[in-house]
């Protein structure tokens, strides 16, 4: 008499010596009948010894016998939980692939040991210090590849695979035993395991009862868990489940010429800010064209980004979202000793913007704009308010400034010799200074 036993891992086809233990195998065909093995978990797999299956808890101290489970089932009492295995001296685990019946040591009124529902395969010949422990009662006649696949499992200190090994389903082909009473056979087999510490399978999708649109969000969530470990293992972030600031925005598409005052004059009407920075490229000192402005309170920030997002500054619509950076958290957002103690004196409550108070610089602000809307796309001209600030006032009376930009050893050489020229070049020959650096090369020479 033969089974199937469809397992994650592959199938795996079982012949009962039926006639040598006609109990333990009465006992674990009806048992199969029940679907009592459907979605149980290989809890205990050691390799090139044996895979333990056959407890629903997963912990290696559940599971009974079919007799004790109907008369739970009943409610009637007085039944063992567990029966006497029938141990034959000619059969032993002295091949590979040996189906045995685990027996519990001391149970009960049964010195000798009992048998419940659990059971073994063992993955490799020759173990025969086994015999006369276990009962023996069936060898798997097809899928050692199958028992090769498991017994190559990676395993923890307790000797339970990493990703789950479950028997799916079991067929049962020929029942030669009739059914004890009150055996009711269920309508369908079970879709969860009864263990609480499930672990997924080789060949398991966690996610394929849920919707499209929630098992979608889960995968999303679990890659970018999986990128902020990799992140953190790298060091680019300071630990995985790190989140950005919630009063910093992020201001992007801005107008070149727009300057950290100027946006720090704008986003002051909606709350006190610690920060504002214009990101710059370190070698031109050309603005990238985006920000990051950090308020006092998250409401503030809040209110700033429904309010300013595409809105006109200089000439240019910005588009303003929250910051998703954590690099402040690593280091100092700015190197700028000036800028940074501005920040600090904004968050002791002292100092303004640009020399002016900023309470004051704001009310100045409101008052000059207060016939304009506030709601999309409205317009910001600095030249309407460049009397509230000192810093405005002294541009424009110094004309557009210069950027100064380095130059090469070859350019300043070249500077310096138009200027000596332009000063003095009444009172030198032609190519007095052509011969003059030549001297001056070959001296160096030698």
């Amino acid at each position: 008499m033969s089974l199937l036993l469809e397992t994650s891992l592959g199938d795996i086809v079982v012949d009962l010596e039926v006639e040598a233990c006609p109990k333990l195998c009465q006992n674990f065909l009806k048992l199969c009948k029940l679907y009592y093995y459907n979605l149980n978990a290989f809890f205990n797999v050691s390799k090139d010894f044996l895979a333990q299956a056959g407890d629903p808890t997963a912990t290696g101290t559940g599971g009974e016998s079919i007799w004790s489970f109907i008369a739970s089932q009943t409610g009637e009492r007085n039944v063992p939980r567990y029966f006497v295995p029938e141990i034959v001296p000619r059969l032993k685990h002295t091949e590979k692939g040996t189906v045995s019946m685990a027996v519990a040591p001391n149970v009960e009124d049964q010195p000798s040991g009992g048998c419940g529902s659990q059971f073994f395969i063992t993955l490799a010949d020759g173990i025969e210090y086994l015999d006369g422990k276990h009962a023996v009662f069936g060898h798997v006649v097809e899928g050692l590849d199958t028992l090769d696949k498991i017994n190559e499992v990676f395993v923890d200190q307790g000797g339970r695979p990493f990703k789950d090994i479950r028997i799916r389903h079991v067929v049962v082909l020929e029942d030669p035993f009739p059914d004890p009473p009150g055996l009711i056979i269920p309508d369908s087999p079970p879709t969860r395991p009864q263990d609480n510490s499930t672990r997924i399978a080789e060949d398991e999708d966690p996610l394929e009862e849920l919707p499209e649109e929630e098992a979608e969000k889960q995968r999303r969530k679990q890659a970018a868990a999986a990128s902020a470990l990799t992140l953190e293992m790298v060091g680019d972030l300071p630990f995985a489940n790190v989140r950005p600031p919630e009063n910093v925005l992020f201001v992007c598409k801005l107008n070149p010429v727009t300057r950290d005052e100027d946006l720090e004059l704008i986003f002051s009407r909606f709350g006190p800010i610690m920060s504002c920075q214009v990101i710059r490229d370190k070698k031109t000192g050309d603005s990238l064209q985006y920000a990051f402005i950090e308020f006092d309170k998250r409401g503030d920030a809040e209110q700033a980004y429904f309010k300013m997002q595409n809105v006109l500054v200089d000439d240019r619509r910005i588009w303003v979202d929250f910051s998703q950076s954590v690099a402040r958290l690593n280091n100092n957002w700015s190197n700028d000793p000036v800028r940074e103690g501005r920040r600090e004196a904004r968050a002791a409550g002292g100092g303004g913007f640009g020399g002016v108070d900023g309470l004051e610089a704001t009310r100045r602000y409101r008052d000059s704009a207060r016939d304009r809307s506030p709601s999309y796309g409205m317009v910001f001209d600095l030249r309407d308010v460049k009397d509230s600030s000192r810093k405005h006032r002294d541009r424009d009376e110094r004309g557009p400034r210069r950027r100064s930009r380095s130059r090469s050893p070859r350019e300043r050489q070249e500077r310096r010799r138009s200027k000596s020229r332009d000063v003095g070049w009444r009172s030198r020959t032609p190519g007095s200074d052509r011969d003059r650096d030549r001297d001056r090369f070959r001296d160096r020479r030698r």
